[in-house]
């Protein structure tokens, strides 16, 4: 069974892509969220493996959320994501209980494929 992943960024456009791309990485999107709410929302509802959590979101600090959903009960795996690359690192990353960060000009890299399905 693939790894499930639920996609969040406030970019529909960019949400469509990064869906795109993972699925074709073979790993199953089980959802998109536009919000830090409706974030909440669909982990708590689809209980996803792995989260794609872009760094702005219109109701909150995506940090705090990367946070957040590291710290489910589940504990599933969380990637940062960002288009501005100096905005935050791996290690800080870490720090907050994700597994790492990813420059959205770097989506296509194997390596968030290996980071999202714990590889």
């Amino acid at each position: 069974m693939p790894c499930s992943v639920l996609v969040v960024d406030d970019d529909g456009d960019f949400r469509g892509l990064a869906s795109r791309t993972l699925a074709g990485m073979g790993l199953a999107v089980v959802g998109e969220a536009e919000s830090y709410a409706a974030a909440t929302d669909a982990a708590e509802r689809l209980r996803p493996d792995a989260i794609l959590v872009d760094v702005g979101l219109p109701d909150g600090d995506g940090l705090d959320l990367a946070q957040r959903m590291a710290a489910l009960p589940w504990s599933p795996r969380v990637v940062i994501t960002s288009s501005v690359p100096e905005i935050t690192t791996d290690a800080a990353a870490r720090e907050l209980g994700a597994i790492g960060f990813v420059a959205k000009q770097d989506l296509v890299d194997g390596r968030l494929r290996r980071m999202l399905a714990g590889d």
